[in-house]
């Protein structure tokens, strides 16, 4: 039995986090990625060893090229051959119009959403992938609701990027099939994260449930719940799937 080893990035918050943890429940081996917040993700790793656990917290931007490289080197060192990717990290700029939109402001969200995804997933397929003597593996990339919705009048951008990443995933889980390799996605949307504070709005989920199907904002554990079933073997034949998690919107 190979040893379950996973990659969440952006995984000191949020569904990240969540993510992690119930990752580290269930017997994986877990790289918490960061950006800035050391702290946070350290004290993931704390939670985590607490239960019995092991976690490595790995500090990198996964815009920049170099750092995700040197990322997938330390976490096989340290873990042990990768088996899961979680591709989680992303940004948000505050809410406005598209009158508000600089290039330098869309070429960093993209940067990051985008670009950082694909950079993240090229060093896992080469790791993962029976052509290159991997074992085979899955990768989950976290979208948003905004993909399908726009997000107009709030960031147009991000809702841009993450309409990237579903095409991502429809065709990153063409290319791999065959490799052993399965790519599928979520959609969250209105989840109660820190990550409505970047947009400007940190009560943004309380001003918009009651026009939401179920009448609540969802919670990252929730997420994770889907992420994690989709990573696991009981997905085994699941592969170019998104599933939305919006509570019905």
């Amino acid at each position: 039995m190979h040893k379950k080893v996973a990659l969440v990035t952006g995984g000191s918050r949020g569904i990240g986090r969540a993510t992690v943890l119930l990752l580290a429940k269930q017997g994986y081996r877990v790289a918490v990625n960061y950006i800035n917040d050391e702290q946070a993700a350290r004290h993931v790793v704390a939670e985590i060893a607490a239960g019995g656990g092991l976690a490595v917290a790995l500090q990198a931007d996964i815009a920049d090229e170099r750092q995700v490289v040197a990322l997938f080197e330390q976490l096989e060192a340290q873990l042990g051959p990768l088996t899961a990717l979680v591709n989680n990290a992303g940004i948000l700029f505050p809410q406005t119009s598209i009158e508000g939109l600089t290039a330098e402001r869309i070429n960093r969200v993209l940067t990051t959403n985008v670009t950082g995804y694909f950079l993240c997933s090229r060093e896992a397929v080469k790791r993962m992938a029976f052509r290159h003597g991997g074992n085979g593996g899955s990768i989950v990339n976290v979208s948003s609701a905004a993909a399908r919705l726009g997000a107009p009048g709030e960031y147009l951008d991000y809702a841009a990027s993450k309409g990237a990443i579903d095409t991502l995933t429809t065709g990153l889980s063409l290319e791999v099939a065959g490799e052993g390799i399965r790519v599928n996605g979520v959609r969250p949307g209105f989840i109660h994260t820190e990550m409505h504070a970047s947009g400007g709005e940190p009560g943004r989920v309380e001003r918009v449930q009651s026009s939401l199907p179920m009448k609540r904002g969802g919670h990252p554990q929730e997420v994770a719940q889907a992420i994690v079933w989709l990573l696991s073997d009981s997905a085994s034949y699941v592969t170019g799937s998104v599933l939305d998690m919006a509570g019905g919107k």
